[in-house]
């Protein structure tokens, strides 16, 4: 297997990326919850059965929001402890580099097309 490696001076504008999403996503993720209608207390009063179905599908569309949210979240994480070991651009399955193509496209990818690609299957 070949020896691969980012330059360091490209590797601070991708590490600053991942930072300021890892925060974005962390941000999102509060607000999700802030606006779970599952949250509001005054939920429990008597409501109107369109109401219930309302908060219902409220709940609904926001947890699988947060979970979308919240997978991304790791995403980011796992790239930038990638980046830290120093093995960024390198694919988790196979140890094939990355494309840059990729890379450009998706920051946080820790795993190459092809890999992804046997996953779906």
């Amino acid at each position: 297997m070949t020896k691969f490696s980012i330059p360091a001076n490209l590797l601070k504008p991708i590490r600053e990326f991942l930072e300021n999403e890892a925060v974005k996503l962390k941000r999102k993720e509060k607000a999700m919850v802030k606006n779970d209608p599952f949250g509001d207390e005054d939920r429990l009063r008597e409501n109107s059965t369109e109401e219930d179905v309302d908060e219902q599908l409220g709940h609904f569309d926001n947890q699988v929001k947060s979970k979308f949210i919240n997978r991304q979240l790791v995403q980011v994480r796992k790239a930038l402890t990638r980046l830290k070991l120093g093995k960024y651009g390198i694919c988790e399955k196979c140890g094939k580099m990355i494309d840059t193509e990729r890379l450009a496209v998706r920051p946080e990818a820790t795993i190459c097309i092809s890999c992804e690609k046997e996953d779906e299957i």
